[in-house]
């Protein structure tokens, strides 16, 4: 006889989300089987240190709440578009109920030993509402902040004698210490990929967290499983862990590790699944159809159209001879004119929204004018090249002033980047907050670096989500978050682990 098809859970499971950033694990988790009314999973609690984040979720989280209700009224649309104020988008009846709800469980805090008997009862408070306990099947999501871990901030700290003892090496036991406390039958966990290569006081810290991760203490264990190979746990080397989100629809160079933990006793009750690898999804997929926009230029005095035409003829009259010339701008962006792939497709439909008039966030950031012409001249090279050029590739009068240029010691050769058309753009991090240089934006006729809107498209956060807070702060969360739609894809696979039946995917 056949087993009968399994079912959703008579409510959706809940979901506790650590270290949440601006929302990118959570808004792919709470989407599943959202549009069809039927959300598979509901968060409960949120807990995030930045102030202006913990803003973003709690709107982001009013979105939610209005949408599973069955209407996003107007005003939200308004709201995000600058054309009604804060204060007339909170005194909207639907706004204020949503946002009440939005702040029971959005939670401003910095995850600590100091802060956990607080943490640890809103997150029992946020359990017994939902009717969860450590029997039931409720998910915990989240990634400690990765600064102690990162290639990057090692090599800032290489003579740092206090490194080893920073505290940002350890955040990941408040991650554990919820895992032994509270018992979750699921959890993802995300960090950088240089993790497997950091080491405090001669320790691995990747080979020490597998360890904790997998015996919280003498009473619970958990099983560690990779998302894209499909071997037994115990055979898993560290690198089966790192998921290269190109390869799955995502349209980002973005390694980062994901770890998928199952409680030992709900073992037996799960399939073993992993992510299907797809086609590319470039930045002209992406970002090729937002409207152009001029750079802005700095210091403001400087900035306006007439400066800019001068710049960019000084730009174009720089140009040396090239055997190759860059393709024409009609065929950069004309996307419509290839066949879209399932993948294109996908993100399509994951970021736009038919009630978004016009992009949310989409203007350019301010450039000194030697900045500009640099920009506009590296992604006419980038055309040419069809790659991003090296800092060398540009002419000599646009070479910063600096001494140890044309040496051998020349330091960050590729400190200008420009993120080429064809293909998958490199990381988009939070050090996009600071400066533009290694996101500039491949339209030479543009010369400016990226939005904070193209920068959301490249890691798939929908049109609809507002960043609260400056831009420099907007930039910040885009680049320390998730891909929202490679976690949704996540979520999909932790649904088909636990066996549950949902309808349709977003991957096919």
């Amino acid at each position: 006889m056949k087993d009968a098809e399994p079912a959703l859970p008579a409510a959706p499971i809940p979901v506790i989300d650590l270290f949440a950033g601006p929302g990118g694990l959570n808004e792919g988790f709470s989407s599943v089987g959202e549009d069809d009314g039927r959300p598979v999973f509901s968060t409960v609690g949120s807990f995030e240190m930045e102030a202006n984040a913990v803003s973003t979720l709690t709107l982001r989280s009013a979105y939610r709440a209005m949408k599973r209700a069955g209407r996003v009224p107007q005003v939200y649309y308004d709201y995000i578009s600058g054309k009604t104020t804060r204060a007339a988008f909170e005194a909207h009846e639907e706004v204020a109920l949503a946002l009440t709800v939005a702040r029971q469980h959005v939670h401003h805090v910095e995850l600590g030993k100091d802060a956990r008997e607080d943490v640890d009862a809103k997150i029992s408070s946020a359990l017994t509402g939902a009717r969860a306990d450590e029997q039931s099947d409720w998910v915990l999501i989240g990634g400690p902040p990765c600064q102690a871990y990162s290639l990057a901030g090692r090599s800032r700290r290489t003579n740092d004698a206090q490194f080893a003892f920073d505290h940002k090496h350890f955040l990941y036991e408040e991650y554990l210490h919820i895992i032994e406390r509270f018992k979750p039958a699921v959890f993802v966990m995300e960090n950088v990929k240089g993790l497997l290569s950091s080491t405090n006081n001669g320790v691995g810290m990747f080979s020490q967290i597998l360890r904790d991760l997998r015996n919280p203490n003498h009473e619970i264990k958990y099983e560690i499983r990779s998302l894209v190979v499909d071997e037994d746990a115990q055979k898993l080397q560290p690198r089966d862990f790192v998921i290269p989100a190109e390869k799955y629809g995502i349209p980002q160079k973005r390694h980062r590790i994901i770890l998928l933990g199952i409680r030992s006793d709900v073992v037996e009750r799960t399939d073993r699944v992993v992510l299907e690898e797809t086609s590319q999804v470039t930045v002209k997929d992406a970002i090729a159809d937002l409207p152009s926009c001029r750079s802005r230029i700095t210091p403001s005095r400087l900035d306006s159209d007439q400066t800019w035409a001068s710049l960019r003829d000084q730009a174009v009259a720089m140009r040396c001879e090239s055997t190759a010339e860059p393709e024409s701008e009609d065929a950069k962006v004309s996307a419509d004119a290839r066949e879209v792939n399932i993948a294109v497709k996908t993100f399509r439909e994951w970021v736009e929204d038919s009630r978004i008039s016009s992009p949310l966030q989409h203007k350019s950031r301010s450039h000194m004018p030697s900045d500009i012409q640099r920009y506009a001249h590296l992604a006419w090279k980038a055309g040419a090249l069809g790659k991003s050029p090296k800092f060398m590739d540009l002419p000599e009068g646009l070479l910063p002033n600096h001494k140890n240029i044309g040496k051998v010691d020349t330091p960050f050769l590729d400190r200008f980047r420009v993120q080429v058309w064809d293909s998958p753009s490199t990381t988009i991090v939070s050090h996009i907050a600071k400066d533009g240089h290694y996101y500039i934006h491949p339209d030479e006729t543009q010369m400016r670096s990226l939005t904070v809107r193209e920068a959301a498209r490249l890691q798939t956060f929908p049109d609809n989500y507002f960043f609260e807070g400056s831009r420099t702060m907007q930039f910040h969360q885009v680049g320390n978050a998730v891909p929202p739609l490679l976690a949704r894809l996540i979520a999909e696979k932790v649904v088909k682990t636990l066996r549950l039946n949902v309808g349709k995917d977003v991957q096919r």
